[in-house]
């Protein structure tokens, strides 16, 4: 997979061209090739998108103007060949504010322009540290213990090097990948289109579908491991299954176990944890769970030795994960059974599972200026138009089902599509949730999960399980359904941040024991009393509907690397959050969380920990949380 291509001469046919503008977003479409061209006056006012309906693809463009549109963009295309194919300058300045103003389809705020500037990344990496060790502490051996080499390990080790500080991965799987890696159940795949959900620092225009499977991500992150020279920096199959802070040294003492259970040390003056949130599966607590004779696993850890055919399957869960296995299962299994405790909210995306058409892929290759000003749009529309739509209204009443009158329209919304989806009354009424939309995940679906359901040899059943019996599954009606096979599809273990690691910091403190059950941290990054320990995806940093965890992966590099520069800067040998900073940043979210549609409902939810609160997910835009991780206060931390 090539990363950040350079783009090679322009020789697009005719009918490539304009099959591709036929395909491509439009408002991104206009600016890429205004750039390209430097013909600013394309980006008219009268074809300027209409971004307050968020969920129109097409940005509330009439038929007239994405007619105008791509006709404006083909014969641009076709004219910049002729010419030789030369790019005009990078658009800097105003124009190109004015730019980012009519792909947001009106005017963007002063503190949002170098945030948008950093995302589009037009000249090359915008976040690159703009600092070398080499400068401000030559000599220093400062060395940092990645625990992970996941998508946010790959991107605090990238940073670390490009500011020339010493590191190490440890990864207990053989490769690099993460969740990628470990999750290879079939129908895999993210819900974040391609262009958002990849590293600002590494586009590509490789991606075969709009929304790429797990082979292709597994591909992309090992793509970003190799060109960025970071597997010579990896120990893999090295588990880290703890560390001490010895303030003696003031240094962590790092422990280590391998493949074959030798253990041993390895001493850091910092420690990032990269091991994300989603890498524990969660079993349910059923009685009787390991007395079935049959075979049984999660989706995260598939079996891919069992074979479905002709076999009575029972899978519990219909998350999202379960969405995307559920109709490979069907297509294998004599009869499938599917247990269902509270039903998803769908949203229907006629490209989920689709192959982007050669015509498109064509135009990522040769204008790969699309992809950024796609990235752009997405960020746009995901941050200004679906967050508020979560935000409580403390007068809406009743709120058990919608939270606010803009809420309460995406769920008419929904209802709308439950109901062309779902012909059947009785199968309708149990797949049509009864609480606020986005209080929890939102499942994506082109329709294949809807039409598993109502295939004649697929069963939903929706009573409470009782137990597990040696034969199957008994619910509390006392019906007892035999089975050869049992998938859980009943997610992970969210809320138990940093499991099954020991981390103890001053004074031999547990971090387990001062959480609780109940994770917290300073910009879900630092804890009191656990010096220069950085959590990556740490409590609090989840987004449900505005934005990709990248985002929040690369600001939280950011911070770390710029924490490294204020210690080495400041000949400081740690960095301690102050406790009152600490409770303090933890109200200000919880209050934050109470205001939106998944802190105020009632239903069962990953993003609650077992104590109730919301420990997974950031309430606030994505700005806040990039102003929040420029530079790390001084003041925020006992600085040793």
């Amino acid at each position: 997979m090539r990363l950040n291509p350079a783009p090679p001469a322009f020789d697009l046919s005719d009918d490539v061209i304009r099959a591709a503008c036929e395909l491509a977003t439009p408002a991104p479409l206009l600016a890429a090739v205004a750039q390209i061209t430097g013909d600013a006056t394309m980006l008219r006012d009268d074809l300027r998108p209409d971004t307050s309906n968020m969920l129109d693809p097409a940005g509330g463009l009439t038929p007239d103007q994405l007619v105008a549109i791509r006709a404006a963009a083909s014969d641009a295309l076709i004219a910049f060949r002729e010419s030789g194919g030369t790019r005009a300058p990078l658009p800097a300045g105003e124009a190109l504010v004015a730019m980012m103003e009519y792909v947001a389809g009106g005017p963007i705020a002063g503190d949002y322009v170098p945030l948008l500037t950093e995302e589009l990344a037009l000249g090359g990496d915008q976040r690159a540290p703009r600092w070398h060790t080499s400068e401000i502490a030559a000599g220093n051996d400062f060395t940092v213990a990645i625990i992970g080499s996941g998508m946010s390990g790959i991107a605090a080790a990238h940073r670390l090097a490009q500011a020339g500080v010493d590191f190490v991965i440890f990864e207990k799987n053989t490769d690099a990948g993460g969740t990628w890696f470990e999750n290879t159940y079939p129908g895999c795949r993210v819900d974040i289109p391609n262009h958002f959900y990849s590293y600002s620092f590494a586009q590509t225009g490789d991606w075969p579908q709009f929304f790429s499977s797990q082979s292709v991500l597994l591909e992309y992150f090992g793509a970003c491991a190799d060109r960025f020279g970071l597997r010579e920096h990896t120990r893999f199959g090295v588990e880290v299954v703890g560390a001490d802070w010895d303030e003696s040294v003031q240094r962590w003492r790092v422990a280590l176990r391998d493949a074959e259970g030798i253990e041993s040390e390895f001493v850091a003056n910092a420690v990032v944890s990269a091991v994300g949130q989603l890498n524990r599966p969660k079993l349910p607590a059923i009685d009787g769970i390991d007395d079935f004779a049959g075979d049984w696993f999660h989706s995260a850890r598939w079996d891919h030795e069992i074979d479905f055919t002709g076999k009575r399957v029972a899978v519990i869960g219909t998350g999202a994960s379960a969405a995307q296995f559920i109709p490979h299962v069907a297509d294998a299994a004599a009869h499938l059974t599917v247990f269902q405790r509270t039903p998803p909210w769908v949203l229907p995306v006629e490209h989920y599972q689709a192959d982007i058409p050669a015509p498109l892929r064509a135009l990522l290759e040769q204008v790969p200026e699309y992809a950024r000003w796609d990235r752009l749009w997405i960020f746009w529309r995901t941050h200004e138009g679906l967050l508020p739509m979560a935000v409580v209204d403390p007068e809406w009443q009743p709120n058990d089902r919608a939270v606010s009158a803009a809420n309460d329209m995406l769920r008419q919304l929904f209802t709308a599509f439950y109901e062309m989806m779902f012909t059947d009354p009785e199968l309708l009424a149990k797949v049509l949730p009864d609480y606020p939309p986005i209080a929890k995940r939102i499942v994506f679906d082109n329709g294949i999960y809807a039409q598993t359901l109502q295939r004649g040899d697929v069963d939903l059943v929706t009573d409470d399980i009782a137990a597990i019996t040696p034969l199957g599954i008994r619910t509390d009606d006392d019906l007892e359904r035999e089975f050869d096979v049992i998938v859980y599809g009943t997610g992970f273990e969210a809320s138990k941040f940093l499991t099954p690691m020991r981390i103890r910091g001053v004074g031999g403190v547990d971090l387990q024991e001062r959480w609780g059950g109940d994770a917290r941290a300073y910009l879900g990054i630092t804890v009191p009393d656990f010096p220069n320990l950085f959590l990556m995806y740490g409590p609090n940093t989840n987004i449900v509907i505005n934005g990709s965890i990248i985002y929040f992966s690369e600001c939280e590099a950011h911070y770390i690397v710029e924490s490294v520069r204020m210690l080495l800067e400041q000949r400081r040998t740690s960095m301690d959050c102050r406790t009152a900073v600490h409770d303090a940043y933890g109200a200000w979210i919880d209050a934050g969380n109470r205001q939106m549609a998944w802190g105020v409902s009632t239903v069962n939810s990953w993003y609650k920990n077992d104590l109730g609160r919301v420990a997974q997910n950031w309430p606030y835009s994505l700005l806040e949380y990039w102003q929040q991780t420029r530079v790390p206060n001084p003041d925020d931390y006992v600085l040793a």
